[in-house]
């Protein structure tokens, strides 16, 4: 038997540092490393970028899925602790790094309906650790003004609802290029495609191009390709992977 378990950070980074992003792969790596379970993706949720959010570039947060044992060592306080002397030590100077670490059955409606509003309002960290302590999860500002809070804790909600963002790490996915089958793609995890335009879905033998750091969305709780259908008269039926543009437009 096991459990999901979600690690998310936010706010790690300065304006000269790396950013938030390969900061939680590095921690992912890290915890898998020290068998504490079984990374599941890394991905990036945008939130508001407003004046009033001190932020580096694009103020978005991080969250990594983690199976773990359930009812055996390690328990999520132990994810927590080696968290948080990982993001003590790596944390840039001037960051407010913030990490949550919640089993996926402690999500309440309430941690769910903050994320969605961290996409459009300004919050307060005192009411993401008043909403994060009545969920029983945990919750810790770690450096500077230890606002990262507000980020880590809404990376769960979103996360949670399988409707948000993009796996900035994903089976490698990220690190794919050239032309692939829809069933190699499936057999690396790719669980849907999702094609624009209303066409159906591609058969197992249709080519999908996949171009330079091609992401995997999170729709529908699955890791999903976005793709367009390419007519070519020289050639079968095929497909192109959407551009990290139109990624980050759907993910706003």
């Amino acid at each position: 038997m096991s459990k999901l378990v979600y690690v998310a950070i936010d706010d790690t980074d300065n304006s000269e540092s790396r950013g938030t992003g390969s900061m939680a792969r590095e921690l992912a790596a890290r915890l898998q490393k020290l068998r504490l379970g079984r990374k599941l993706g890394v991905t990036r949720h945008q939130l508001l970028v407003d004046p009033q959010i001190p932020y580096t570039s694009h103020n978005s947060c991080a969250c990594i899925p983690m199976e773990v044992a359930d009812g055996q060592a390690p328990e999520p306080e132990v994810l927590a602790k080696e968290a948080v002397a990982f993001l003590t030590k790596e944390a840039a100077p001037g960051s407010d790094a913030g990490l949550c670490v919640a089993e996926a059955s402690h999500v309440t409606p309430e941690v769910i309906d903050f994320g969605k509003r961290a996409k459009r309002e300004v919050l307060t960290a005192e009411e993401a650790h008043s909403i994060a302590k009545a969920a029983g999860i945990h919750l810790s500002g770690l450096t500077g003004e230890r606002i990262g809070v507000i980020g880590s804790l809404a990376a769960v909600g979103l996360h949670h609802t399988g409707e948000d963002g993009w796996f900035l790490e994903f089976n490698g996915v990220h690190r794919l290029e050239g032309c692939m089958t829809a069933a190699m793609l499936q057999r690396i995890g790719i669980e849907r495609f999702q094609p624009e335009n209303g066409h159906a879905s591609p058969e197992p033998d249709d080519l999908v191009t996949i171009g330079e750091r091609t992401k995997a969305l999170l729709r529908h709780g699955s890791p999903t390709l976005l793709i367009e259908r390419v007519e070519a008269p020289e050639a079968p039926t095929q497909w192109q992977a959407a551009s990290k543009e139109r990624i980050r437009q759907l993910s706003n």
